[in-house]
């Protein structure tokens, strides 16, 4: 890999976009040089300064506000991919409404941008949607990996590798904990998540004013429980060959009110070993990782991977259990 400093984009600037540019400030490999969110974005291809970004969006609202750089745009991904030139983009936008991921990956094809794009999905169903995609990714010269967070991502590739020590896997389990001690810092992941209980599915939760998602909160004392989630470590982890869907089992608890984690987040594969024992693999994250180290870390880890790849002229799709995410310093 050359010597020159990635270009980084990050579309969406919420919690998981906010920490997202607080990570790059401590990589020398890696410069935050465009950032987009609902009503503006901001470019500037020496880089923008992380201590300036997040008080204008807190201040005024949008990054479209920020001296200089911003630019007020209802259209602003689309304005930002034909101003800017960055190498790849980590899109840390909500899913919400389900086939938003899509629609912004097609928004790249077909603007003829050519690059690396790493998203941090969630759901089965979202990802099934960008396979379908494949073919005019390739086309378009786009390397897009997704499923590049914590789970699916970080958790999914560790059930990858410790699956080798086995001949055949009865089960994957993801238990997670997260701790927030504002949820209003990350809105659209609780809204998300609330999208996964029972009553609830994506367009419903979206629609809830943020009034709606606080007395939603008060009657469960800020805790989420989270059980058989809809979450795409299972087509990734059935697409690497290592064992099928329904093997897979994911679920957690968030507490939308304190830092500390309710529990520790961990995988567990189970399996059979060549000399026909059965066993089990943990592995478990430590419970001062915050989420947004461990969803933003390993997407920019992949996102250098990702370019990596285009370099190699190697486009389309891939996911987090398929290839290894590369150390950014």
């Amino acid at each position: 890999m050359n010597n020159q400093k990635i270009r980084v984009g990050v579309l969406g600037f919420g919690g998981l976009g906010q920490a997202a540019a607080r990570i790059l400030q401590h990589k020398s490999e890696m410069c935050l040089v465009a950032v987009a969110d609902q009503k503006g974005y901001a470019y500037n291809p020496k880089g923008l300064n992380p201590d300036v970004l997040i008080p204008t969006y807190h201040q005024q609202g949008s990054i479209g506000y920020l001296p200089e750089y911003g630019v007020s745009s209802n259209n602003s991904i689309s304005d930002l991919i034909s101003q800017g030139q960055v190498d790849g983009y980590f899109l840390a936008l909500p899913n919400l409404p389900n086939t938003f991921m899509a629609d912004v990956a097609r928004q790249f094809i077909s603007s003829g941008w050519r690059g690396v794009l790493v998203d941090a999905l969630k759901r089965t169903s979202a990802v099934e949607q960008l396979l379908q995609l494949q073919t005019e990714l390739s086309q378009g010269g786009i390397t897009y990996l997704t499923g590049c967070g914590a789970t699916p991502g970080l958790l999914t590739a560790a059930a990858a590798i410790a699956a080798q020590s086995f001949t055949e896997i009865h089960q994957v389990k993801i238990t997670f904990g997260v701790g927030i001690a504002n949820w209003e810092a990350y809105r659209a992941t609780i809204r998300e998540d609330i999208a996964h209980l029972p009553g609830f599915d994506v367009d419903k939760a979206k629609a809830m004013t943020d009034e709606e998602v606080e007395a939603f909160l008060d009657q469960t004392n800020g805790i989420l429980t989270l059980e058989n989630m809809e979450h795409a470590d299972d087509i990734m982890l059935e697409l690497a060959g290592i064992c099928d869907r329904s093997q897979v089992s994911v679920g957690g608890v968030v507490d939308t009110r304190n830092s500390k984690k309710p529990l520790s987040t961990n995988v567990q594969i189970t399996g059979r070993t060549f000399e026909g024992k059965i066993s089990t693999h943990t592995f478990t994250l430590g419970d001062e990782t915050s989420m947004a180290a461990n969803v933003c870390g390993p997407a920019f880890g992949y996102l250098k991977t990702g370019i990596k790849l285009h370099q190699q002229n190697l486009h389309g799709l891939f996911t987090a259990a398929e290839v290894m995410p590369l150390f950014v310093r």
